[in-house]
C-alpha cells in the first residue's frame, strides 16, 4: 500500500521527537509566562497531604516539595550570614536575595515581563523552575485525554527524558551559558560545586512513582541510563565551557573553577603531589572527574569507542597543561565525540553484564592511580554506590558486604582536605573482590 502524507509525517515525527525533546528551552529561558507555584498547591491538585489511592499521580507533589525538597528553601539560603558575606565580597550592593547572579539558581527567576501576578520569587526553585512556565499547560494538562507529548508541546519541560533532565539540573549545579558559578564566586565564599544526577535525584526526593501508568505515558525508567547520560552531559558542559572564549577565561587566567580545587588549595608544606598519567608536578589538572566516569562507562558498554575516547582525553589533558595541540580545539573534538556517544546510552538496555563491567571499570581506575584527586574519588563513590545498588536490587550482589565497603569509602571521603588516595584505592581493591565473588 502506498504511504499517505499523514503516515509519512507520523513516521518522521517518531524519528525527530526524541531529539526535539532532548533539546527544549530550559525553564529559565522559556518565553512562556510563569503563573506561580500556588496554582499547583490545591488539595485537589498536587497539594494533598497524603497520596491519592485512585489517581494516576500522587497528588501530593507540592506538599513533598514544600516539606522535604531543598529546592523549596533555596531562596532562604540567600538570607543567611554566609550569603550576605559572599554578596559583600562580590560587591553586590543589592544583597544576595536581590542579585540576579544569585537568584538565577536559588529561585525561579524569569524576566519581570513573564511573571504572573501570583509568582513569588522568594518561594525558591518551585514547580515551574523545573517543569517549565505553566501558562500554556497548567489548564490543558488536566483535560481528559491530554497526552504527555501535548503537554510538552505546550511548554511542560520533559524531566522524564534523561538528556533533558541532565541539562536542566546541570544548568545550576554546574552552569551553562546563562548561569554559572565562577571561581570568583567561589573565591567570595560559595561552596565547591559537587553533583551527580542519579544520586541527587534520589535525594531530592522523588515526588512521583514509576508504575505501569507512568511507563505507559513516558516509557521505561532506568536509573543507570540517567546516571550514564548525566555523566556524559556533565563532561560535555565542562569541555564546552573550557572551549568558550568568554566563559573559559577570567582575564589572564583560565576559568579556574574548571580545574581540580585541591591542586592549589592545600598547605604549601604538604608535599602531596603524586604522578598521574603524563602530567608532571606543578601542573594544575583539569577537573576530569566526570570524564573518568564516562571512560569507565564507554569501556564497559561501547568498547569499540574506548581507545579513541581515551586517546582524545589524554590529548585534552596534555593540551590544557601546555603540551600538545591547542586546548580549545582538543576540547571541542572530545565534546563532539561525546555527542556521538550519548545516543548509544539512550538506546541501551543496561544488562547485569553491563553493570558489572561498569563497576569493575570504575574500580580499576583506582588501581591505575586515577583517583588521586578528591573530586574524582568523590564522583567515583557516587557512581559506584549507584551501580552497586542496582546490582543488589537485581540480586547479583549481596547488600551487606557492599554496604560495609561503601560506608568505609564514605568515611575516607568525609573531609576533602584530609582525603587519603591510598586508603581510597585500598578499599576499592577490597570492593573489587566482593564484585568478582558476586559474579561467580
Amino acid at each position: 500500500m502506498k504511504p499517505t502524507w499523514k503516515t509519512l509525517l507520523t513516521a518522521l515525527t517518531a524519528l525527530v521527537a526524541p531529539w526535539a525533546i532532548a533539546s527544549p528551552p530550559l525553564p529559565n529561558v522559556s518565553t512562556h509566562p510563569t503563573v506561580g507555584t500556588v496554582n499547583c498547591a490545591s488539595s485537589t491538585c498536587h497539594g494533598s497531604v497524603t497520596p491519592w489511592q485512585d489517581s494516576n499521580v500522587l497528588q501530593n507533589e507540592y506538599t513533598t516539595w514544600l516539606r522535604l525538597d531543598k529546592h523549596a528553601h533555596a531562596y532562604n539560603v540567600l538570607l543567611n550570614e554566609q550569603s550576605q558575606r559572599i554578596a559583600k565580597n562580590l560587591g553586590l550592593k543589592e544583597g544576595a536575595h536581590n542579585a540576579k547572579v544569585c537568584l538565577d539558581c536559588h529561585a525561579h527567576n524569569p524576566a519581570p515581563k513573564l511573571r504572573g501576578e501570583r509568582h513569588i520569587v522568594s518561594e525558591g526553585v518551585g514547580c515551574e523552575g523545573c517543569h517549565g512556565p505553566a501558562d500554556k499547560w497548567v489548564k490543558s494538562h488536566t483535560v481528559a485525554g491530554a497526552t504527555h507529548a501535548e503537554n510538552i508541546a505546550n511548554g511542560l519541560y520533559p524531566t522524564d527524558n534523561p538528556r533533558a533532565q541532565a541539562k536542566l539540573c546541570l544548568s545550576c549545579h554546574f552552569g551553562d551559558e546563562n548561569r554559572f558559578v565562577t571561581h570568583r564566586i567561589m573565591g567570595a565564599g560559595h561552596p565547591r560545586m559537587s553533583f551527580e544526577l542519579e544520586t541527587f535525584s534520589l535525594l531530592a526526593p522523588a515526588h512521583y512513582r514509576i508504575d505501569d501508568d507512568w511507563k505507559k505515558r513516558k516509557g521505561e525508567h532506568d536509573p543507570m541510563k540517567v546516571w550514564a547520560i548525566g555523566q556524559a552531559i556533565a563532561a560535555q558542559q565542562l569541555l564546552d565551557t573550557l572551549a568558550d572564549p568568554k566563559r573559559g577565561r577570567d582575564g589572564l587566567f583560565p576559568e579556574l573553577v574548571l580545574f581540580d580545587c585541591h591542586a592549589c588549595h592545600h598547605p604549601m608544606s604538604e608535599k602531596k603531589w603524586t604522578p598521574r598519567g603524563n602530567l608532571g608536578p606543578g601542573k594544575v589538572r583539569l577537573n576530569d572527574s566526570n570524564l573518568l566516569m564516562l571512560r569507565a562507562l564507554i569501556k564497559a558498554t561501547q568498547p569499540e569507542r574506548a581507545k579513541p575516547f581515551n586517546d582524545q582525553l589524554a590529548r585534552v589533558q596534555l593540551a590544557v597543561t601546555g603540551h600538545g595541540e591547542d586546548p580549545i580545539t582538543e576540547a571541542k573534538k572530545l565534546s563532539a565525540m561525546i555527542s556521538e556517544i550519548i545516543p548509544g546510552f539512550e538506546a541501551m538496555r543496561f544488562t547485569n553484564a553491563h553493570l558489572q563491567g561498569v563497576l569493575r571499570a570504575l574500580i580499576d581506575e583506582a588501581q591505575s592511580g586515577q583517583y588521586t584527586d578528591y573530586a574524582g574519588a568523590e564522583q567515583a563513590y557516587m557512581a559506584i554506590s549507584s551501580v552497586s545498588s542496582s546490582l543488589v536490587k537485581r540480586s547479583v550482589l549481596k547488600s551487606a558486604p557492599v554496604n560495609k565497603s561503601l560506608t568505609e569509602l564514605r568515611r575516607i571521603l568525609a573531609h576533602d582536605e584530609k582525603f587519603n588516595a591510598q586508603q581510597f584505592a585500598a578499599e576499592l581493591g577490597k570492593l573489587r573482590g566482593i564484585v568478582l565473588a558476586g559474579a561467580k
